[in-house]
């Protein structure tokens, strides 16, 4: 029987554990896509104990405590912090399978060498020294990347932030990881929100140009991405509930996007028919630029209207949306291909059943101007726990090209879940082991390494361009 966690965690073989503990394991981390505030990073933010680095705004954390019919008042509620720990605590002892209790104890193995698992037993003596190590001068959000080996950060800024924080961070000379915006313009494109109209005038303010038409709204765009551009930015991210293909005339779409602005209703074919105008004017200035355009789809939100109603967005009552169409994807990325050529891509969808599709359709986008131009991004939100990660390495490997991918991301709001890298790196180091092991591949290590380290790290920097030296 192998020991709890232990340093060959994940690791089935030998070659698997040489690849992860010296290839993998001290490679820096970039973290290409978050959702961290850049303000609290810019304040070094110090956290006065674990609840608030760990279940504060930590929706995973938050619907697994539902399924174990916790109270509310223990996830979002009133209780003490320390009454919100000990119910994690209990819940997290029972969370067999799950990825959360993986992260979990890599986070409290790493950031405080606390090794029991944790539960009603050990709850007291681990906030205790959590609490402790967290009130540390050296505990700060700042501190706390550095000891992660973290290089950079690619934060979710939207186009009318003044980016503020991002200037602090970068006049400090005594923090060296880079953080730069990524520009997700969402509000700008979700015309079926209600304050949408309010959104639009506020980006025209910025934006110092009057927005009376389609056209002005690029225009406005292009000058916020002017600005983005000075601080860093070369990174795009974009959500979708699907990739549709609704192509339209210029004067149908100014015609939805003045008649919205008006306060009339808009229908739901035409407000598809705006989003892809929208996104495909966009990838023009992605080209343009050498941005990178994430596109992430397939999430079904807010399914429970009561507790939305009561708690708001992004508090857990999310799933995974079947409505995927491949068919519609494809004509979306050949119009663009035809219509000023497609970004670097890179296509999410919370959807595992998609992940041969995307296998696929990357494949017929693919052209000499970078390696694995179209990308399958990481395993998203619902997905990167052990089977989702392994489900799908396998299927990129089988279908494109696995050594170009760029490797893992946090998707996060927590500064403590940097260990989702090293959680990813195990596993990537697993199956690569596996299949040398089984004779499916040489053991050369020349070779070997080298896709390891370009994965974990290497092919962030060449293909986001990224200002910081390779490993």
């Amino acid at each position: 029987m192998k020991q709890f966690m232990d340093a060959e965690f994940l690791l089935e073989t030998k070659t698997a554990s040489k690849l992860f503990h010296e290839y993998a394991k001290n490679a820096p981390i970039i973290d290409y896509h978050c959702h961290i505030s850049p303000k609290e990073i810019a304040e070094n933010k110090h956290f006065k104990n674990i609840t608030e680095v760990w279940l504060s705004g930590d929706h995973y954390k938050w619907r697994y405590m539902r399924s174990c019919g916790v109270e509310e008042k223990y996830i979002t509620g009133n209780a003490s912090d320390k009454e919100k720990f000990l119910k994690w605590a209990e819940c997290l002892s029972k969370a067999i399978g799950n990825p959360l209790y993986h992260w979990s104890h890599l986070e409290l193995q790493r950031y405080f060498g606390y090794d029991k698992p944790l539960s009603l037993k050990t709850a007291e003596e681990a906030w205790e020294v959590t609490e402790k190590i967290l009130n540390r001068p050296d505990m700060g959000a700042k501190d706390i990347i550095k000891k992660s080996n973290v290089k950079l950060i690619c934060t979710t800024d939207d186009p009318v932030d003044s980016l503020e924080y991002h200037k602090m961070i970068k006049e400090d000379a005594s923090f060296d990881v880079k953080v730069l915006p990524a520009w997700r313009p969402d509000k700008a494109m979700n015309m079926e929100k209600p304050d949408f109209t309010d959104y639009i005038n506020k980006l025209s303010d910025v934006s110092n140009v009057t927005i009376s038409s389609f056209e002005d709204l690029i225009n406005a765009l292009k000058v916020r991405m002017d600005f983005f551009e000075k601080n860093g930015c070369t990174v795009s991210d974009h959500g979708f509930e699907y990739m549709m293909y609704a192509p339209s005339d210029a004067k149908e779409i100014d015609d939805i996007f003045t008649r919205r602005m008006s306060g009339k209703n808009v229908t739901d074919d035409e407000m598809l028919k705006y989003k892809f105008a929208f996104i495909t004017a966009l990838c023009k200035e992605y080209v343009s630029r050498n941005w990178v355009m994430q596109l992430h789809y397939g999430c079904k939100r807010d399914n429970n209207v009561r507790r939305y109603k009561e708690l708001g967005p992004d508090t857990g009552f999310d799933c995974i949306n079947d409505h995927t169409p491949s068919y519609e994807l494809t004509n979306f990325l050949n119009y663009v291909e035809e219509n000023g050529g497609l970004p670097k891509t890179i296509l999410y969808s919370l959807n595992p059943a998609d992940n041969a599709a995307i296998g696929t359709i990357i494949g017929c986008f693919q052209d000499s101007s970078a390696v694995a131009k179209i990308q399958q991004g990481s395993a998203w939100w619902f997905n990167d726990h052990k089977i989702g990660m392994e489900s799908q390495i396998l299927s990129l490997a089988s279908l494109g090209n696995l050594s170009g991918f760029v490797g893992m991301l946090t998707d996060s709001r927590s500064f403590l879940s940097y260990t989702r890298h090293e959680y990813f790196r195990r596993i990537l180091c697993n199956i690569i082991g596996n299949l040398v092991e089984n004779g499916e591949y040489p053991c050369d290590f020349d070779l070997l390494s080298q896709i390891v380290k370009d994965i974990s790290y290497n092919n962030c920097v060449t293909y986001f361009n990224f200002p910081v030296d390779k490993c």
